[in-house]
């Protein structure tokens, strides 16, 4: 029984994929069969399979259009070609419609090939998805469902092994080929305290893990629902041509009518010639190209961009990609590495070094801020003990307060402490560290002024790289960051950025946002945080850094950068105008063979074969230009 249910599977999956050609072959044979039997002048029997080959290649378009007709009270091309196809037989041309049956089904099974296989590129990634792994449990490995690991257990990966979660290297050293999540062409040297992704593959070396994501929020669950998202989300092009062609079928439904009524009163033709020519009409004047000139070429460029680790969440996207005239950039983990690290402690008068960065690490040590992190791996380094903190509150785009010691102390912004009483030693050392890159944060104590930490983050190898290519495509670059001025001029210099806007918090990010995208027009938001979230989601278009960026920057981007690769930025403009370009290319092609069709029906003779042939050709054409963009 086991092997039957495996082979009636095997069939299943063999004719969900190959079903269309099966039928267009079936047509072809019965086609075939009947026109012999004509020329043997067995009409009957000619007759009967050309019924059968109706049957068998026009089943499934009918039925679709009959249920468009019956649920939606609208009219589509398949509905159109089906009408066509009984009117040339009812005037008895059978070979010529049935051509029609043919040439359209197998027009229709080509169509979800091709569509089939845009899609590869982007499902692809689904079956990465990790279904085991060895949990370390007491001493002992137990191999369990990768869904069913939680955040803190201990996992083993063996070398050549699927990565079965999010986590962090504990013990090992070994290479991770990670390249279908972040586009990476090499694999990744990972060591201790290294950050592992769900799907990625073991290289040659054991590594022990522990887990820091649950199955629904890895990298590659998000991954898997954002391919879901695109592959569902239809872009504004295609709903216009969607209503269009409702309207089209209708009027075209119409014009045929008239044409079937008024040539021979009006131009003195034979009624069949006049149905003959209403029939090649219904044909030659059918969407079907103009339907297919967008998503094939949506989803080709959404399949090329996947491939090259940039992920659109839908075909609006990249559309809106095409007419971008700004990009904006957060500083921190999207023009940076957002790894910064203590450059300097800079204590009061009457507090130590030590003192100094033992309340700071006290108050930072449950911030997850990479600002708050440098400052504990420091402290953890010098080897000074934290004091427990209680009322913990973290002020979003300034810092964080907490009693430590029976003391409300703060950490963060100048802005943000209750005193602003420095020396005038400390001012000046202030200004030099900001002038040279760095990051001041202030800490106070009771009230009073404890001193202050520089901290400094390194500009990204690629940045400025990034920047120059944006300039050479006549693009405007603006940093956007809640950093000092003076530290967000030294990195806009680095990076070639002229236009700076600094110590903006969430909502001015917002307001900002809002403001350049009525000067500039569509505006690009790159960032990465979770205060960069409502500028993204401002934005004409939102783009997150995948490999560190927050979860709300992930779920509000319009599109994601696997590996943090901002030079891919204006690989993805460039995307978008060429999908612009052929959309714009294909919808012409389409009309203007609308167009010359129906003139040479009615003033060229065009019968009704040569017009099929015309009119589907044009279809697998536009649909062959939208592949081009797979390249």
């Amino acid at each position: 029984m086991g092997e039957v249910a495996v082979k009636k599977r095997s069939v299943r999956v063999v004719w969900e994929k190959n079903g269309g050609i099966f039928i267009a072959a079936a047509c072809l044979v019965l086609i075939a069969l009947a026109w012999l039997l004509e020329r043997q002048g067995m009409q009957a029997g000619a007759i009967t399979l050309f019924v059968l080959a109706y049957a068998v290649g026009g089943y499934r378009k009918a039925w679709e259009g009959m249920e468009t007709l019956i649920k939606e009270k609208d009219l589509d091309v398949d509905l159109l070609m089906v009408v066509a196809a009984i009117g040339a037989a009812a005037i008895g041309y059978w070979l010529d419609g049935a051509v029609l049956i043919f040439i359209f089904c197998l027009s229709g099974a080509l169509e979800e090939y091709s569509m089939e296989k845009t899609n590869q590129d982007i499902a692809a990634i689904l079956k990465y998805r990790p279904e085991t792994a060895v949990l370390l449990k007491n001493g002992t490995e137990v191999t369990v469902q990768a869904s069913q690991l939680i955040t803190g257990d201990i996992v083993r990966v063996r070398p050549g092994e699927r990565i079965p979660c999010d986590g962090i290297v504990l013990e090992g050293v070994s290479a991770v080929d990670q390249s279908t999540l972040t586009g990476e062409s090499v694999p990744a040297d990972k060591m201790p305290d290294d950050g592992v992704y769900a799907g990625s593959i073991n290289g040659q070396g054991a590594l022990k893990l522990r887990v820091t994501q649950t199955a629904e929020d890895t990298l590659l669950s998000r991954i898997i629902h954002m391919v879901q998202e695109a592959k569902n989300e239809t872009p504004p092009s295609q709903l216009f041509v969607e209503r269009f062609e409702g309207i089209y079928a209708k009027t075209v439904v119409g014009a045929a009518l008239l044409l079937m009524v008024l040539p021979p009163y009006l131009l003195q033709w034979t009624w069949e010639d006049t149905i003959y020519r209403a029939m090649i009409f219904l044909v030659v004047a059918s969407p079907c190209a103009l339907v297919s000139s967008i998503m094939p070429a949506i989803l080709s460029g959404i399949s090329n961009a996947a491939r090259k680790g940039v992920l659109f969440k839908g075909g609006i996207h990249l559309e809106a990609m095409a007419g971008v005239q700004a990009v904006v950039f957060d500083k921190t983990g999207t023009l940076t590495e957002g790894k910064p690290v203590i450059t300097g402690v800079y204590p009061a008068e009457g507090m130590t070094e030590a003192e100094l960065l033992g309340l700071a690490a006290s108050l930072e040590q449950l911030s997850r801020h990479p600002v708050a992190r440098a400052v504990v791996e420091y402290a953890g380094a010098k080897q000074i003990a934290l004091a427990p903190v209680s009322a913990m509150q973290d002020v979003t785009g300034f810092g964080v307060s907490g009693i430590v010691n029976g003391a409300l102390c703060m950490i963060g912004k100048r802005s943000l402490l209750h005193t602003h009483k420095q020396d005038e030693r400390s001012q000046a050392t202030a200004a030099q560290l900001e002038a040279g890159g760095n990051t001041v944060i202030y800490v106070e104590a009771g009230g009073q002024f404890a001193g202050m930490l520089a901290v400094q983050d390194r500009v990204r190898s690629y940045s400025a790289e990034a920047v120059k290519q944006l300039k050479g495509m006549n693009k405007k670059v603006i940093m956007l960051t809640g950093d000092a001025r003076h530290t967000a001029q030294a990195i806009a210099r680095q990076c070639g950025i002229d236009e700076v806007y600094a110590e903006m918090l969430p909502d001015g990010k917002l307001e900002m946002i809002k403001e350049l995208t009525g000067k500039y027009g569509k505006v690009a938001m790159v960032g990465d945080g979770v205060n960069d979230g409502p500028a993204l989601a401002a934005a004409s278009v939102g783009i997150a850094m995948g490999a560190a960026g927050s979860d709300v920057a992930l779920e509000t981007a319009n599109v994601v950068l696997m590996n943090d690769d901002i030079t891919k930025i204006p690989y993805a403009i460039t995307l978008g105008r060429r999908t612009s370009r052929v959309i714009r290319q294909n919808i012409t092609f389409a009309l203007a063979v609308i167009v010359i069709l129906v003139v040479s029906n009615f003033w060229g003779g065009l019968n009704l074969p040569s017009g099929v042939v015309s009119h589907e050709g044009s279809t697998l054409a536009v649909i062959l230009s939208g592949l081009r963009l797979l390249r």
